[in-house]
């Protein structure tokens, strides 16, 4: 499928579920879509990007080790993601990408994750939480920046300040992954 039928076929895509679930199992049965989907993902003033930004969050979730040939491309582009809609599945493969890197489970990721990439999902993480985003995307970032923290010290006690700062200012989902995060940063120190 070339790049401008993928376009189009994303066109279809709807916020369901089912929807989703079932044009990313088109993209899993056939990676040589993967870099088109890349591709409009990164159409940042397009009002499609942000469907090929669902597909490419649920690719990533059934088989996070697909974005291994693309994580220059993707950790490169990542501060350029403004839509609503698109920055929140992006936060969650940056979360995934985190995830992984420190899972005890064999993956690519562990291996292909390079210096240059996790400080750019870290800049875009904190640039997520110091700038008016929604709490899923803030949540997201919160949790990547904890798991990238075990590695770079100094983002532990950045990241807590602007919890604590943002805490009485924020919902109350936002507090609750709050709290959790910053309890794990306490109990890390001790």
């Amino acid at each position: 499928m070339t790049l401008e039928k993928l376009y189009k076929e994303l066109n279809y895509v709807s916020a369901l579920r089912e929807n989703r679930q079932k044009y990313a199992n088109i993209v899993l049965n056939d990676l040589n879509l993967l870099p088109n989907l890349i591709n409009i993902l990164f159409m940042v003033d397009d009002k499609v990007s942000f469907k090929a930004a669902w597909i490419f969050e649920y690719v990533c979730a059934e088989n996070i080790d697909v974005i291994v040939p693309y994580l220059d491309e993707f950790t490169s582009n990542l501060n350029k993601i403004r839509l609503d809609s698109a920055v929140r599945p992006v936060a969650k493969v940056c979360e995934f990408l985190a995830k992984a890197n420190y899972s005890k489970e064999p993956n690519q990721v562990k291996n292909n994750l390079l210096p240059k990439h996790k400080e750019r999902i870290v800049e875009s993480c904190f640039d997520w939480m110091i700038r008016d985003e929604k709490v899923a995307v803030k949540a997201y970032a919160m949790s990547t920046l904890y798991l990238f923290g075990k590695d770079y010290k100094w983002i532990h006690p950045e990241l807590a300040q602007i919890l604590e700062q943002d805490y009485p200012h924020q919902s109350a989902a936002f507090k609750a992954r709050a709290r959790h995060i910053l309890k794990k940063i306490k109990t890390k120190k001790k």
